[in-house]
């Protein structure tokens, strides 16, 4: 079992940043990525960036948050953040990370295999 508990969301003007984290505990053979997906009003999820939890730290992101957010991970916490900058109104949405899923990087981020885990989401408002 693995559980993640995400904290960071708000609100913020268009322009603006936050940072969002994600505590992990638990299997940590079941958390090779680790991965951050946001659900807006009516769509779908979609995945926004993911990790490799390894001393390479691999990252990947969608073509939507390119040279805007950051993932990263402090291993000795456990802990995986996603730094949004430059926010804008359709980054609105309920961010959650997750872990054990499967994905491909090319053309697109793309994930194959859902996540099994996932934290509870944490709620990011941008207005205009």
């Amino acid at each position: 079992q693995v559980q993640l508990v995400e904290s960071g969301g708000g609100s913020v003007k268009a322009g603006g940043s936050l940072r969002l984290s994600c505590v992990a505990s638990g299997d940590a053979s079941r958390r090779g990525y680790m991965g951050w997906f946001r659900q807006a009003a009516g769509k779908e999820r979609e995945v926004v960036a993911v990790i490799l939890k390894s001393s390479s730290a691999t990252t990947y992101y969608a073509d939507s948050v390119k040279g805007r957010f950051t993932i990263s991970q402090d291993a000795a916490e456990n802990t995986v953040y996603l730094q949004m900058n430059s926010l804008k109104p359709e980054d609105t949405a309920v961010y959650y990370c997750a872990t054990d899923f499967t994905f491909r990087a090319l053309p697109a981020l793309t994930i194959i295999r859902p996540p099994k885990y996932w934290g509870q989401g944490t709620q990011v408002t941008v207005s205009s």
